[in-house]
């Protein structure tokens, strides 16, 4: 491909990526706002301890219904307004819904409500911030994957995770500078607002990239626009591949309208458990409640903002780019199965510095203690954990995803995928706050009970992942197809050998 081409098809990875940079940014940005949320929306309704638990875990939590409802649409809408349009109608979505959630008073109490009586204000337009997330979340990859030429497919698509996690590092640190210098007061009553509103940024960059893009190929074929994929595919591939594609793309979207199943079960039972194991190791656990376990461990409100920042942050970007680097020539399924390990060796020792009392609750320290700050081998558990995700299932699960499904139901499949990896996401993220607060368990285990269930998810993900995973290094979309085919006639999928 000479280089003018690369340059195109760089250009509309990283416009298609800005769905991961809102992604990543309302991911992280919760977790400036966890106990503002607390205190502004749970606190004054004097609940019980399980009643106020869960309540909290919902409102922090619930833009990850919306988002299973977006993946859920966003097969549909890839299919019959494309790519490109669903992109843009998520960044009009998350436009409106980050600027509704810092001030939902504004609009709601029109109605007569407001302080903690704006809280259903405040779950719809989260919620409607999760329906954009999840169409972008869906679309962005899928973008992406239809644009790449076999060779770099994989490092492409890691673009996606790299605008993750970019955005998530972004805002950790928007939210620390918002805090920079005032109490925990002004958490409470301004810079939980200013921080939500401040997603409204990235949300328009979406919308201006979007106005420039074409549709992908695959789906000008699908809607019989073949002159316009070839002239596309002449531009990505050269004139001397675009031909050869095209038949391809052709080929395979003949069937375009078979039942979701007619490949079998395996392919989207695959997908689906990839989603599932990315979110059960816990990974939106530690990035949605990263300054409330800093706390846990001793640190003060803005300390513990900026350690998220610095050493999640950080970590995260540095090494999901070990992944963009290491996708095409190691492969999917190595980096998977030992990031899984390196997981589970960082959360069962987290589980085991707080059950042990290595590392001590900030609420039940003294203030010298505090002042000594947070234990730092348990720092450098998270670290790690963060680490071992970020050059594996954080990627690497993306690029599956955009990769394993056959043309003729990629849309619904994907779409099925990721509303499953929002469920999932909801789930855990609703469950931790149940878990680490409660007194129960807090008593018998001081903190550790969930980051050893985490810990098992991701032993039971590398075992998943070595059985029945197949890997797709170097193969093209439609080759990838037929891996599906021969395991229905009695191949080993997860055997097959990738093609040079």
């Amino acid at each position: 491909m000479d280089k003018g081409n690369t340059r195109l098809v760089v250009g509309l990875t990283a416009a298609a990526t800005l769905g991961g940079l809102l992604f990543g940014y309302d991911t992280a940005v919760i977790s400036g706002v966890t106990s503002a949320i607390t205190h502004n929306f749970v606190a004054p309704r004097h609940l019980t301890e399980a009643s106020a638990n869960f309540l909290s875990g919902l409102a922090i939590s619930i833009a990850l219904v919306g988002c299973a409802i977006g993946a859920g649409l966003a097969g549909p809408i890839s299919t019959r307004i494309g790519r490109k349009s669903g992109l843009l109608i998520a960044g009009i979505l998350f436009f409106f819904s980050s600027l509704g959630a810092g001030y939902p008073q504004f609009i709601w109490s029109l109605f007569g409500a407001s302080g903690y009586h704006a809280l259903p204000a405040f779950l719809a337009y989260r919620t409607l911030a999760g329906v954009a997330i999840g169409m972008a979340s869906m679309l962005a990859p899928m973008y992406i994957a239809e644009v790449a030429p076999p060779q770099t497919r994989g490092m492409l698509v890691t673009f996606q995770q790299i605008a993750i996690v970019v955005g998530i590092m972004l805002v950790y640190f928007v939210n620390a500078a918002i805090q920079a210098g005032h109490t925990r007061a002004y958490l409470m009553t301004t810079a939980w607002r200013h921080m939500l509103a401040s997603a409204a940024v990235p949300a328009t960059l979406l919308v201006i990239a979007m106005l420039f893009v074409p549709e992908t190929p695959r789906y000008l074929v699908l809607k019989d626009r073949d002159a316009q994929a070839l002239a596309l595919l002449k531009r990505l591939v050269g004139a001397e591949g675009a031909q050869r594609t095209l038949e391809e793309i052709k080929g395979t979207l003949v069937e375009h309208t078979r039942p979701l199943l007619s490949f079998g079960v395996l392919v989207l039972a695959v997908g689906i458990l990839l989603s599932v194991f990315q979110q059960v190791v816990g990974i939106n656990a530690v990035l949605y409640y990263a300054p409330h376990m800093f706390e846990n461990m001793g640190a003060s409100t803005n300390q513990a903002l900026w350690e998220t920042a610095i050493f999640d942050g950080v970590a995260m970007t540095l090494f999901t780019l070990v992944a963009t680097f290491t996708v095409d020539r190691l492969g999917r399924k190595p980096l998977l199965v030992s990031g899984a390990l390196v997981m589970a060796a960082a959360m069962i020792l987290l589980g085991c510095l707080f059950d042990l009392h290595f590392v001590s609750a900030a609420a039940g320290q003294t203030a010298a203690a505090a002042a000594r700050g947070p234990s730092y081998l348990a720092v450098a558990a998270v670290v790690l954990y963060i680490m071992g995700f970020s050059f594996s299932w954080g990627p690497v699960v993306w690029v599956m995803l955009a990769e394993i499904f056959p043309n003729a139901i990629r849309g619904k499949a994907l779409s099925i995928a990721v509303a499953a990896q929002w469920i999932m996401n909801f789930i855990v993220s609703l469950t931790f706050p149940m878990m680490d607060g409660s007194a129960y368990l807090n008593a018998r285990f001081n903190h550790g009970f969930a980051y050893w269930i985490y810990g098992a998810c991701s032993v039971l993900a590398a075992l998943f992942v070595m059985r029945f995973v197949p890997e797709t290094k170097g193969r093209s979309l439609e080759s990838i197809q037929e891996l599906w085919h021969a395991h229905r006639k009695g191949g080993a999928i997860a055997r097959a050998p990738a093609a040079e």
